[in-house]
C-alpha cells in the first residue's frame, strides 16, 4: 500500500498544488500528510474543503510517524523547477527510504546529488514528466478512428480540466460505458498510470505523441476522453494546447471556466467565453466538425446558491448543460454527455 506525503511548500491550496490536490481527492486513503511549513497544524479539509483530517506539518520529519513510502512533489512551478528548500526535504526523503515522484520539468534522475543519494538508499526517482523515446510523428490516424475523441478544453490553467476528465470517465464507466482517460500532464498520468506529459514533448511531436496514445487505444472502445492542457488565449501555454487539440482531433468538447476569473494566469484578459469557444471550434474546422457537449465550472469560491444561479444563467446563454461536476454531481448532466456521444 502506498504511503503519500505530498511536498507542497508554500503552495498548498486548491490551485496551486494540482498534484496533490488530486490525490487528496480521488485517493484519500493514500495520502498521510501535506508538507507545507505555511499551512501547518491545519487538515486538508481546513484548506481545501475536502481530504477530512489529513494534517499539514512542518517539515519531511515530521512524517516519519506516518511511514510513508512516497514523497510526491505536490505543487507546479512555473517553468517546473525545484527550489533548494523543496530539495532539502527530498534529500531527507531519500534518505528515509521513499521513493520520488515528481512531474516537474527538471528531471529528479538528471540531478547527481539526488541521484547519488537515491542509489546509496536504493530508491526510485520517478520523473512523471519524462516523455518516451524515441518521440512520435503523426500519421493522420484519426481519419480512420473507429471511436470518438472527448477533449476537455478552457479559459484558462487551473480551470478543472483534469478534473473533468478524471470525472466524467469515472461516471460513465459506472454506467457500463467502455470509456478510456487519456492522461496528459502529470496529475493525470499519476492517477491513471498511463499516458503522455504532453508539455514536455518536442513540439513537433505532440500531435504524434497524443495520436500514438489513443491508437495503442482497445479497438472496443465507446469514447476516449482526453485531459486539455493550458488554453488558447493564455499566451503563455497556447502552443501545448493547440498540440493538443491537433494531435487528439476531438469529435466533441467540454469547456472549463471559473466564473469571476477575468485575466488569465499570464495577466492577460479572458476573453468573451462565446468568442473564446468558437474559436476552438474554428480551430478545428480545417479538419473536421467538432463540437461542445456541455461546460464545467470550478465554482469553489461561490456558495452554492450562487453556484447555481451561475450554471443555470450560463446555460441559458450558451444552450448548453452547464455544471460544477465535483460540487454537484448532477446525473442529469452526466445524462446529457451520455446522450450527445451515444444517442
Amino acid at each position: 500500500m502506498h504511503r503519500y506525503v505530498i511536498l507542497a511548500i508554500g503552495s498548498f491550496d486548491y490551485i496551486e498544488s494540482k498534484t496533490g490536490n488530486m490525490l487528496i481527492r480521488y485517493q484519500p486513503d493514500k495520502v498521510v500528510a501535506i508538507i507545507d511549513p505555511q499551512q501547518e497544524g491545519k487538515t486538508a479539509k481546513e484548506v481545501l474543503g475536502w481530504g477530512g483530517s489529513i494534517p499539514c506539518i512542518k517539515t519531511f520529519k515530521d512524517a516519519k510517524q506516518f511511514s510513508p513510502t512516497h514523497l510526491v512533489v505536490g505543487n507546479a512551478p512555473p517553468g517546473g523547477i525545484l527550489d533548494e528548500i523543496s530539495k532539502n526535504e527530498i534529500h531527507n526523503a531519500i534518505q528515509s527510504g521513499c521513493d520520488i515522484l515528481s512531474g516537474m520539468h527538471s528531471f529528479l534522475n538528471d540531478d547527481p546529488d539526488l541521484l547519488r543519494s537515491s542509489m546509496k538508499n536504493n530508491v526510485k526517482l520517478i520523473d512523471l514528466r519524462k516523455p518516451g523515446y524515441p518521440p512520435k510523428f503523426p500519421k493522420g490516424s484519426w481519419k480512420k478512428r473507429n471511436f470518438p475523441v472527448l477533449l476537455i478544453v478552457g479559459s484558462d490553467c487551473d480551470t478543472g480540466k483534469m478534473t473533468t476528465a478524471w470525472e466524467l470517465t469515472q461516471a460513465l464507466k459506472k454506467r457500463n460505458r467502455k470509456v478510456e482517460f487519456i492522461g496528459t500532464g502529470q496529475t493525470g498520468i499519476l492517477l491513471s498510470g498511463s499516458g503522455v506529459p504532453i508539455d514536455a514533448v518536442i513540439s513537433d511531436f505532440m500531435a504524434g505523441e497524443i495520436e500514438y496514445c489513443l491508437d495503442q487505444l482497445p479497438s472496443n472502445i465507446e469514447l476516449a476522453i482526453v485531459e486539455g492542457q493550458g488554453a488558447i488565449n493564455n499566451m503563455f501555454y497556447s502552443g501545448v494546447t493547440l498540440g493538443l487539440l491537433h494531435g487528439c482531433m476531438p469529435d466533441y468538447l467540454i469547456f472549463t471556466h471559473e466564473p469571476n476569473r477575468t485575466v488569465d494566469v499570464a495577466s492577460h484578459p479572458i476573453p468573451d467565453l462565446r468568442q473564446l469557444m468558437n474559436l476552438y471550434l474554428d480551430l478545428m474546422r480545417p479538419f473536421k466538425e467538432s463540437k461542445y457537449i456541455g461546460v464545467n465550472l470550478l465554482t469553489l469560491k461561490q456558495n452554492d446558491n450562487t453556484s447555481k444561479k451561475i450554471k443555470e444563467s450560463l446555460s441559458r446563454n450558451l444552450n448548453l448543460p452547464v455544471t460544477d461536476i465535483v460540487r454537484w454531481k448532477e446525473e442529469e448532466f452526466i445524462d446529457d454527455i451520455e446522450k450527445s456521444i451515444f444517442g
